[in-house]
């Protein structure tokens, strides 16, 4: 279908839309049911308990915990926050070390940031050229004193999936307790808390198609994980996170997590069916297009490609009718050189021209088609428009130029 016709509605729903099944399940608590979940006085507050348990009971059941090990927060930066200055801060009379590397997510890159400030040494570990951290050397950064490794389990820009039950298994070896945020990872590829040996887990509401402003943690009970929470108050969630527990945007998570654990498998099949079709037209019709990150250990709905000779904030605004027109094949880059990018050792101009592709499960053949043939046209319109492209077909070798600096 060409949804061009209503662009403005369609915009809403770029990256991750959400459920209608979740709405579904969240508008009674949205609308009749108002009772707050803390007093259990009256009824209404008995039936919106037994919801946010319910919800507990679906995230639990989707990452193989124990209800009781679920805490509910405002998002998966939260959830990030908690594990990391929580764990820290509790056992800083003992031990001052932590480990990360150098592709997290902001806010875990941040948190750490925080407590060097607060005399804590942090390692931030590199990644290979293919974005994943070397087993052997996390190892050897383990210290007497570390408290805690945290690494992400899928990366958000490049997609590259770490091997986290090699590093659960190291981290348990050590007696270290090991975080990973999965907000890429939840509901999209199988995880388990007890096989993988982790001991803290962040998710994130809207990242598997349930409502914004809604997360979880994950803190295993035994071996016993200890935090000093965050946010001080009355007491909800174990102490550890106080302030009234949105039953609405609770159970809008649990179903979410439910939906998830139901259509995972499928949901795979046809993600990577659609990545492939997306990588393989676009790498069969324009030449020099790298793919960030590793090929085999990724999760498929996060493509990063770089368009070498192309500057990527120029394609993505030639692209800005696709996210408008093809609502769920969500595209995004940045002006700033990623990160991430930097980390795998993209060379500068390459990571300039990279962009993302977010594919998921409201994501159409026809949206992905769609996509790459704007895509094409965009790129070989703005190579032409390249000097630095004509000279590489002139058989120039750019690299061997001395620029001069203005």
């Amino acid at each position: 279908g060409d949804s061009a016709a209503f662009p403005a509605f369609r915009d809403r729903a770029v990256c991750a839309p959400q459920d209608p099944r979740v709405l579904d399940r969240m508008l009674p608590y949205l609308t009749a049911c108002y009772g707050n979940p803390h007093s259990r006085t009256h009824a209404y507050g008995w039936e919106s308990e037994a919801a946010v348990e319910r919800a507990r009971r679906q995230i639990a059941e989707l990452i193989g915990a124990d209800s009781r090990e679920i805490i509910f927060t405002s998002g998966a930066t939260e959830s990030n926050n908690m594990a990391i200055k929580g764990v820290a801060r509790f056992y800083k009379s003992r031990k001052k070390h932590i480990i990360t590397t150098q592709t997290e997510h902001k806010c875990v890159l941040d948190s750490c940031r925080s407590l060097e400030s607060e005399g804590f040494r942090v390692t931030y570990l590199p990644v290979k050229k293919n974005g994943l951290i070397d087993l052997k050397e996390l190892e050897a950064a383990v210290q007497p004193d570390t408290s805690l490794v945290s690494v992400m389990t899928v990366n958000n820009e490049i997609g590259v999936k770490q091997p986290v039950g090699d590093i659960g298994e190291i981290c348990r070896r050590h007696k270290v307790f090991f975080h990973t945020d999965a907000a890429q990872a939840i509901g999209k590829i199988p995880m388990d808390v007890n096989d993988m040996k982790i001991d803290l887990m962040s998710i994130s509401g809207h990242k598997i198609y349930g409502p914004k402003g809604v997360g979880a943690i994950y803190v295993r009970r035994r071996p016993r994980v200890r935090l000093e929470p965050l946010q001080s108050g009355g007491g909800q969630e174990r102490g550890l996170r106080s302030g009234t527990v949105p039953t609405p945007l609770a159970v809008g998570l649990g179903a979410a997590c439910e939906v998830a654990q139901r259509e995972m498998e499928y949901d795979h099949k046809r993600i990577s069916q659609l990545a492939e079709r997306l990588v393989t037209k676009i790498m069969s019709e324009v030449p020099d297009v790298v793919l960030n990150g590793d090929r085999e250990h990724r999760y498929p709905g996060c493509v990063n490609l770089s368009f070498a000779y192309v500057e990527g904030e120029s394609l993505l605004m030639a692209l800005k009718d696709v996210a408008l027109s093809s609502g769920s094949a969500c595209t995004s880059a940045s002006l700033e050189p990623s990160y991430v990018l930097r980390a795998i050792g993209t060379d500068e101009d390459l990571a300039h021209s990279s962009i993302r592709f977010g594919i998921g499960r409201f994501t159409t053949e026809e949206e992905v088609d769609y996509t790459v043939q704007k895509c094409i046209q965009h790129v070989k319109r703005l190579r032409e428009m390249s000097p630095l492209w004509e000279m590489v077909q002139d058989g120039v070798d750019l690299k061997s130029i001395k620029w001069t600096q203005h």
